[in-house]
């Protein structure tokens, strides 16, 4: 399968267990993978047979920005779900990473990391 790839997508938003995470907010990163065959596109040259970058990256800043959330768990699935409904692709790898988390210990960052496919 072919894939599509976004690098460290950053945002700021207002998500945490903590009161002060959703008040104050922290940044944020998204990676994100997306499975698809895109042979079309690539002998068409033709952005209708694949995916549209700028529109996957409004869609997962809505979904980073337009609310807020507990868990990086659900942001992670509701990004994944937004995907794969509204584009032609037939799995996604969503990767959330909260840098710098309101947390004690030494470490570079805390995140999760889901797979899904579609299910028709």
């Amino acid at each position: 399968m072919d894939k599509i790839f976004f690098d460290g997508m950053a945002f700021y938003a207002y998500h945490g267990v903590f009161p002060e995470e959703k008040r104050l907010g922290q940044r944020f990163l998204v990676d994100l993978e997306l499975g698809l065959n895109f042979k079309a596109a690539a002998e068409t040259d033709d952005l209708r047979q694949t995916v549209n970058y700028a529109e996957v990256y409004e869609a997962v800043k809505s979904e980073m920005e337009g609310g807020s959330h507990a868990l990086l768990e659900t942001l992670a699935e509701r990004i994944a779900d937004r995907l794969l409904a509204g584009f032609p692709v037939e799995e996604v790898r969503v990767r959330v990473t909260k840098p710098d988390p309101p947390i004690p210990g030494h470490y570079r960052s805390v995140g999760v990391e889901i797979r899904r496919r579609q299910t028709r």
